[in-house]
């Protein structure tokens, strides 16, 4: 399992949070196309990502920033499926 972050080492699943890629809770399709686990670090971190960007983009109009990118699970069904 890849590393979420400095100090996740993978042996504590149960520390796990369900993210919603979106932001949008109320998007939940059936596939978990909108969902990804992430450590509670890496999902406080992601908020306030998002949350700084939604700010900043509203005090520097005009200024168009990246959007958050954190993919901590981008290949998870691909490990979970070579482990079967």
């Amino acid at each position: 399992m890849r590393a979420l972050c400095q100090e996740f080492s993978g042996k504590r699943l149960s520390e796990l949070t369900v993210h919603h890629r979106d932001h949008n809770h109320d998007n939940n399709p059936q596939d978990g196309s909108n969902w990804e686990l992430l450590c509670l670090f890496c999902h406080d971190n992601e908020h306030s990502r998002y949350t700084d960007q939604q700010y900043f983009s509203e005090t520097t109009a005009g200024s168009s920033g990246p959007k958050v990118t954190h993919k901590a699970f981008a290949d998870l069904a691909a490990l979970l499926k070579s482990k079967e």
